[in-house]
């Protein structure tokens, strides 16, 4: 088991995480119970479950129901889109998606999962790790989350056993060793009773981890990397602002997705190769010297050169790759098997191209982590590598070294459907 012993290590700032898990596995209650015990619940919530309740004969509230909004999740007791719910302690601020469990809707799991900082897998502790479980695991790691916590809920089912936790552990412990994944942070939950959630519990002392919320409080959080990171620019608006001179300077906005950029500095448009110097850096709060990091700004440039929506700005010593080919991982969401035969849409940050399909190079089956070579078709929800051919040069990194660079998707051009999401290899 894997504790975070500097407590203050990385505290403070936003922190970004997602759920996951099989169904009926007690995502939206954990969340519920997080919300309602960290008192980040309007008392006017908390009155309306409590009528709810009366309503029904049930005399406790049902918790999860401040995560599932969705009429139709009411209705079937499971989640089915992505809730985002947002509160803050006093260590700091939290955004939590809680994606949906059912095999069916796992590529809502890795749309909320794609930006995460960390990922709670919950698993139930008398059902153990299932294929589902096991998916979410793989996904979690593909999709380069750095910290996984999983929560083996349900203790109170089971006596507060530890024995029933340790046999949890080791088989979760054999999957991110399969998946040369790191060691996941443990914890023992009962999600619907609040045992070992937010307040340590009196049920397991033979457990002497932290809570789940003071180790979400205290996980190193990524902001700081990004920051640190090569300087990556993609242009999402040129504007060419009306008034001041014959030949107003053209403003070239966007969000810094990666390193940091000061006035003076030379940069690299890509995929051209156009080389300038940045002349000013401005936001609605006036000009800058230096930004960074998830900051949005808009740069003028010292030339007068072409730079288009979807070109990115880097340092000339920082280059991504520059290429038409791609090799990538692609998690199929159409609805629809690959076909060869139909055209795509390749949208990478701010760029959009075509792209086709050269080649499947293999599929994983998530159930066992076994490969199948060169597979003919992906279906819905199935993993594999492909090879993807573009008519036009895009800038990127892998997905590894940069997420927000090395991820796309794959949109249908006839349906103008997302039917896939790529990480570059």
């Amino acid at each position: 088991m894997k504790l975070v012993h500097d407590t203050e290590a990385g505290a403070g700032g936003l922190l970004r995480f997602t759920t996951a898990g099989s169904v009926d596995d007690g995502k939206s209650t954990l969340i519920g119970r997080i919300l309602h015990d960290a008192k980040a619940v309007p008392q006017d919530q908390i009155e309306a479950l409590e009528r709810a309740a009366r309503r029904s004969g049930d005399g406790a509230i049902d918790l999860s129901l401040l995560t599932d909004g969705l009429t139709a999740e009411r209705e079937q007791g499971i989640t089915i889109d992505v809730a985002y719910r947002y509160f803050a302690t006093r260590r700091r601020k939290f955004i939590i998606a809680d994606t949906p469990g059912h095999e069916q809707y796992t590529r809502n799991m890795v749309t909320g999962a794609s930006t995460a900082d960390l990922a709670i897998v919950l698993v139930d502790v008398r059902k153990g790790l299932t294929d589902q479980t096991r998916r979410h695991l793989y996904l979690s790691n593909l999709l380069g989350i750095r910290h996984l916590l999983i929560a083996v809920n349900k203790m109170d089912l089971v006596g507060y056993q530890e024995s029933a936790y340790s046999a949890i552990a080791k088989a979760a412990s054999d999957v991110c060793t399969k998946l040369s994944a790191p060691l996941p942070h443990l914890i023992p939950i009962s999600a619907k009773l609040g045992d070992n959630v937010v307040h340590p519990s009196d049920n397991m002392p033979w457990y002497r981890g932290p809570a789940l919320l003071t180790l979400l409080e205290t996980v190193p959080i990524p902001g700081s990397e990004m920051a640190r990171s090569a300087f990556r620019f993609p242009v999402q608006i040129v504007s060419r602002p009306r008034g001041g001179g014959s030949d107003p300077l053209r403003l070239y906005m966007g969000r810094i997705e990666s390193g940091e950029i000061r006035v003076g500095d030379r940069v690299v448009i890509l995929p051209a190769g156009t080389q300038t110097k940045i002349a000013s850096i401005k936001t609605l709060d006036g000009d800058l010297d230096h930004a960074a990091a998830p900051q949005s700004v808009a740069v003028t440039v010292a030339d007068d050169i072409d730079i288009a929506r979807g070109d990115m700005l880097v340092h000339p010593d920082q280059t991504p790759r520059v290429d038409r080919r791609i090799d990538a991982t692609l998690c199929w969401f159409g609805d629809d098997p690959f076909d060869n035969r139909r055209k795509y849409l390749l949208k990478q940050g701010t760029r959009t191209v075509g792209a086709k399909v050269a080649k499947l190079i293999d599929r994983v089956d998530v159930k066992n982590l076994q490969i199948s070579e060169a597979p003919e078709t992906l279906m819905r929800n199935d993993i594999g590598r492909a090879q993807l051919v573009l008519p036009a040069k895009i800038a990127f990194d892998s997905y590894r070294r940069n997420r927000a660079t090395g991820a796309f998707i794959l949109i249908d051009e006839q349906s103008n459907a997302t039917v896939a999401a790529g990480m570059i290899d």
